[in-house]
């Protein structure tokens, strides 16, 4: 492979940024779609166009007539709680409910109800499961964390990853590592702990994982010790390919890069040199190419770093059968009716049942007097 093919595996660009024939021409390894991306930009879009832009994204892919390598790309999707961005999905509670159920074969079955659905759409990874261990529920994305209690968390995250990668879809651990022991739970915040201490309480999740053979790991955006996770190499690669054996490849989350100390979202040596494999640059991934290629050009990023990301990357693409595929098409259509399918709806439904939580109203504090005086607390108590 050239120089220019092997960065562009590297870059992952968000779908409503990047075209078919942007694939075509610079032969980018993934494309991804957050939350609230859709094909066209439509939230209606059916399974159909889901489909068909998938297809699209492939065939640009293998077409080498303007000098891409004619790697078969990869589409990430955020699959949090059921394949929530498309209309009519099945979705599930969030983390914080069904942890609530301590039930890790349930966790299993949703995250394989999931995988199906996303498998009908022509995608082949989603981005779960979370397994932050929230230790501070000022943090706002506390519902995203199955427990405070980190054997809670580890008992989950090795039955989902196997589920979700028994269906044929690569999973994702994220975000690594400490996203929800932040001080004061301040969102992409500083956690303040020493190494041990971040294993025992934010680590146990990846350890279980990673033993269930996860692909892809999703650095945090938050600090540890005051320093970017994005750019430490102790953790993205002492830590957890040293230590914790993870071989698969790490993938930054969105713009991520950018929070590194020196760093724009379309610029950082140090993060790649740091562990991240395939960046996610959502908008500005023509920029971060040619950036890439130039720190490589100067020394500033060697190719031996590059060919180790690549073969990562490589190795899971081969892994899942993508470079062998077919169109995502005549694979989705395995999956036909599978979206919202009653079974899974079923399912979501005694998972709802199940993570209830019922409070008494003993004393009749309950409904609350609307000629009563009451107090709002908090940062946000004055702010609509």
């Amino acid at each position: 492979m050239t120089l220019e093919q092997k960065v562009a595996q590297m870059i992952q660009g968000e779908i409503k940024h990047v075209t078919p024939d942007d694939v075509r021409k610079y032969g980018l390894g993934s494309v991804l779609n957050g939350g609230g991306s859709f094909p066209a930009d439509d939230k209606y879009a059916s399974v159909a166009d889901w489909v068909a832009l998938a297809d699209a994204y492939y065939e640009a892919s293998v077409d080498q007539s303007e000098g891409n390598a004619g790697i078969p790309i990869i589409w990430g999707t955020d699959a949090v709680h059921g394949h929530n961005n498309v209309i009519g999905a099945t979705l599930f509670p969030h983390n914080s409910a069904l942890g609530a159920v301590r039930d890790p074969d349930l966790i299993g079955r949703i995250g394989a109800a999931t995988a199906r659905e996303v498998r009908a759409t022509g995608i082949d990874w989603m981005f779960a499961p979370t397994i932050a261990v929230a230790t501070d529920l000022r943090w706002g994305r506390a519902y995203e964390s199955f427990s405070a209690d980190p054997a809670v968390v580890e008992s989950f995250s090795g039955p989902y990853v196997s589920a979700v990668q028994g269906e044929g879809v690569i999973a994702t651990a994220k975000h690594y590592i400490g996203d929800g022991g932040t001080y004061r739970g301040t969102d992409q915040g500083d956690t303040r702990l020493p190494l041990d201490q971040l294993l025992s309480r934010h680590g146990k999740g990846y350890v279980s994982a990673i033993a269930a053979d996860v692909k892809t790991v999703m650095a945090s955006f938050n600090s540890w010790n005051g320093d970017k996770i994005h750019g430490n190499r102790e953790l993205l690669t002492d830590v957890l390919r040293g230590q914790l054996g993870f071989d698969g490849f790490v993938v930054s989350d969105w713009n991520g890069i950018g929070q590194v100390s020196g760093c724009t979202p379309d610029n950082c040596a140090q993060a790649i040199n740091a562990g991240i494999d395939m960046v996610m640059v959502p908008e500005d991934w023509r920029t971060l190419y040619d950036n890439m290629l130039a720190q490589v050009r100067s020394g500033e990023i060697t190719e031996a770093r590059v060919n180790e990301s690549v073969t990562r990357i490589l190795k899971v693409k081969f892994e899942f059968g993508l470079v062998e595929r077919s169109l995502p098409s005549e694979r989705a259509a395995a999956f036909a009716g599978v979206i919202g399918a009653e079974a899974h709806r079923e399912l979501a439904r005694d998972a709802v049942r199940r993570s209830l939580v019922l409070l008494k109203n003993d004393n009749k504090l309950l409904p609350l007097n609307p000629g009563g005086r009451y107090r709002l607390a908090g940062p946000g108590a004055d702010d609509i």
